[in-house]
């Protein structure tokens, strides 16, 4: 009521919209937030590399595909000396980009003589943006 009268029917339903409106748009708004790059922990990202399985899905662990060793590759590419790689190899990407990049959507640069669609392609909604940062700044030691 408003001084006295009842408040216009379309009001309320004017009212119920938009609180129905407002709690779509907020689940909507979309999930966590990427890390700032440079966030990652060294230590944290060797301990996630080397685990066999990563994720809620038991995702393949980088480690059961990447050797860390020059010239030998398992599944995809060997990842020694990458750091270095991915400067010469995107210079358009920031290495950190491309790493993340790499990680979050494996088939966007695909490394030469490599099929793509072999590496499993959720990890961007399996690990955290952190657990992706802490990849990153591990990968980034392996010059």
């Amino acid at each position: 009521m408003c001084r006295g009268r009842p408040v216009p029917v379309f009001l309320n339903r004017v009212t119920i919209l938009l609180a129905a409106l407002s709690l779509v748009l907020a689940a909507c708004s979309g999930g966590e937030t990427a890390a700032p790059a440079g966030k990652g922990q060294v230590a944290t990202g060797q301990a996630l590399f080397e685990r066999v399985v990563l994720g809620p899905h038991a995702a393949p662990g980088c480690i059961t595909c990447h050797s860390r060793e020059p010239g030998v590759t398992l599944i995809g590419p060997s990842l020694a000396g990458i750091a270095a790689r991915a400067a010469s190899n995107m210079p358009a990407k920031s290495v950190e980009e491309y790493l993340l990049e790499s990680i979050v959507d494996p088939n966007a640069a695909v490394v030469q003589g490599f099929a793509p669609g072999i590496m499993y392609p959720r990890y961007g909604d399996d690990l955290s943006s952190q657990e992706v940062n802490d990849l990153v700044a591990y990968l980034l030691t392996l010059k």
